[in-house]
């Protein structure tokens, strides 16, 4: 199964947002995203970027007040970047990290080059490749599946309030991109033991049984032309008989060896290191920007990072245990609103040394 795809917008727009990361004086080693290209399907995909840097800043808050405000400049050019450049860049690392294979492999695989040296890409990412399958790439696929099955999936949660036209086209899109595809590219992985560099490719590699014909039906439903064309009522129950087939193919957890000590604060540590630049967005966006949805997603960012923080816990000592102790305390559970997001930046300004010291630790 094939899909085509126009990816001539998506490539540009890495060219346009280097440009204002490099007005800000961001300077990137290389930038990627998340996804293959065939995964971007415009105008409903967003752009999820990764930023890889020669080595770490003087001031991580610093930086990230120069990433924020390259991020707003780079929506403010086009009201339709609100959509395509929903949020702020989701991790950092540096090249150090990504040579000694720090990053996790999961993650690493997932990337496309947005600018930068495309055979050090496919060096970090054939070394991902070759990585010991561990627990650390079970919590990555079985995440995207928890967050999505038992009805946890909920169409109404994927918002609306950046999307300028077509908001049938998207919901549909939604349903097939944002539901059945990434259980299928998460399943995939679980039951080949493969980290797959995106949805299209976890398609069209591996469909055994039934599967093949009844994503086929989803996919057309998503993408009928028709006027009305069907119910998304429909489409929905198709999505669940889908993704109820997928998880019948699913492999159950198995005993694996857990990740590296360095590269479970590495992978943790590239994701908080963006959190100033987001809240700093999320906070003060363009004008007709919602980002109040964004706001309430970072509660499962840092439930995901206070989680790896106390994994790390009875594996450190001496001053690594120490800081691990003082950046849990700074990560508050509970859900995310404009006043905790307020809350957490003076709480990480008060405590900036423990935070850069986390941020910066193990990264050479």
């Amino acid at each position: 199964m094939t899909t085509a795809r126009s990816t001539a917008s998506y490539a540009r727009l890495c060219v346009v947002y280097a440009e204002q990361l490099a007005a800000q004086g961001v300077t990137a080693s290389m930038l990627t995203h998340k996804w293959q290209a065939g995964d971007l399907i415009a105008p409903h995909s967003d752009l999820d970027i990764r930023v890889i840097l020669d080595q770490t800043p003087g001031s991580w808050w610093e930086w990230n007040e120069r990433l924020g405000t390259a991020h707003h400049q780079a929506v403010l050019l086009d009201p339709a970047h609100s959509r395509l450049l929903e949020h702020p860049p989701g991790f950092a690392f540096t090249v150090g990290e990504l040579d000694r294979g720090h990053v996790s492999a999961a993650e690493t695989s997932t990337w496309s080059l947005a600018t930068g040296n495309a055979a050090t890409l496919r060096r970090w990412q054939s070394r991902a490749q070759m990585m010991p399958w561990s627990r650390a790439d079970e919590r990555f696929y079985r995440g995207i599946l928890d967050a999505r099955i038992e009805g946890r999936y909920q169409l109404d949660k994927d918002s609306t309030d950046n999307v300028h036209h077509d908001l049938d086209a998207y919901r549909r899109h939604c349903i097939a991109w944002h539901y059945v595809a990434p259980c299928w590219f998460a399943s995939a992985a679980l039951a080949t033991r493969t980290r797959c560099p995106g949805k299209t490719a976890a398609l069209n590699q591996w469909h055994p049984g039934e599967l093949e014909a009844v994503f086929e039906e989803v996919l057309r439903l998503s993408t009928t032309a028709s006027d009305p064309g069907p119910s998304l009522t429909r489409l929905l129950r198709s999505a669940q008989a889908t993704v109820d087939a997928v998880l019948r193919r699913t492999p159950p957890p198995a005993a694996l060896p857990e990740e590296s000590m360095a590269a479970a604060w590495t992978t943790t540590a590239g994701m908080l290191r963006v959190r100033v630049a987001r809240w700093i967005y999320y906070l003060d966006p363009p004008p007709e920007t919602a980002t109040g949805y964004l706001i309430a997603r970072e509660e499962k960012e840092l439930r995901s990072a206070r989680n790896t923080l106390t994994r790390l816990t009875d594996r450190t000592s001496g001053d690594d245990a120490l800081l691990v102790k003082a950046m849990t305390g700074l990560l508050p559970p509970g859900p995310t609103t404009a006043t905790t997001l307020r809350d957490l930046l003076a709480l990480w300004s008060r405590h900036r040394s423990v935070v850069e010291d986390f941020l910066s630790t193990h990264s050479t």
